[in-house]
């Protein structure tokens, strides 16, 4: 099965559980890359607040054409309990077969599956990683799990 993994990450924290789901699953992987800076404080508060009002935003162009893969699994930080508005845009332009998300940060991914379902179609499996355990790097059994339920 082709499968390609795709996420966006502002800190980094969401790109670590996105390599580490590609390393596992031996897939193709792509990171959606934003237009502008949301570093800071003022980043951040913008970011929640894309989040929270469902906003678009502009993305560099990307380079592996999602249509192409069996299965696409996206990943997004939770902003606000949604998805980025990275990632809102990237669901919004690109058609897919199957789809798995995956969301790292708080515990409660609030209506981001919802959302990136309304968007992209109902997932194969869902995964939340919280942030304090990509700090702590006890993250990789949740990864395997997940991998494994998709294989």
């Amino acid at each position: 099965m082709k499968t390609l993994v795709v996420y966006y990450s502002r800190t980094g924290t969401t790109k670590k559980v996105g390599q580490e789901i590609a390393r596992q699953f031996k897939a193709d992987s792509e990171e959606i890359l934003d237009v502008k800076s949301r570093m800071g404080p003022i980043g951040w508060l913008r970011s929640g607040r894309e989040g929270k009002d469902k906003k678009l935003a502009e993305i560099k162009p990307i380079k592996k054409d999602p249509s192409k893969y069996d299965l696409v699994l996206i990943g997004t930080p939770n902003w606000a309990a949604n998805m980025s508005s990275p990632v809102r845009t990237y669901l919004s332009n690109n058609k897919f077969k199957k789809t798995a998300y995956f969301l790292t940060g708080g515990g409660n991914p609030g209506i981001a599956f919802e959302d990136m379902e309304a968007l992209a179609g109902k997932p194969i499996a869902t995964l939340v990683v919280l942030s304090k355990e990509v700090a702590q790097n006890a993250y990789s059994d949740k990864v395997k799990e997940f991998v494994a339920r998709l294989k």
